[in-house]
């Protein structure tokens, strides 16, 4: 286990630069001209980038970013 010491300056900048992230890989995973692999890689990024993102960000933030699974993708669909 590392720890981290930081100031709440640079916790809003860890914070900007994951939501920034976060938010191109779910506009990245609703493009249709991108392939399943490529698509299930970047989940698993994601699913890092958003444990990360919850160790610094309010939970009302966090709920903001909680991946869709793919039963609430499919109710949607339908």
């Amino acid at each position: 286990m590392l720890g981290l010491l930081v100031n709440n300056r640079e916790v809003e900048e860890i914070q900007y630069l994951l939501k920034r992230e976060m938010d191109e890989i779910l506009f990245d995973l609703k493009d249709t001209r991108i392939d399943h692999i490529v698509k299930r890689a970047m989940e698993e990024r994601y699913t890092i980038l958003f444990a990360l993102f919850r160790r610094v960000a309010t939970h009302k933030e966090c709920m903001q970013y909680i991946l869709p699974t793919k039963k609430q993708k499919q109710k949607k669909e339908s």
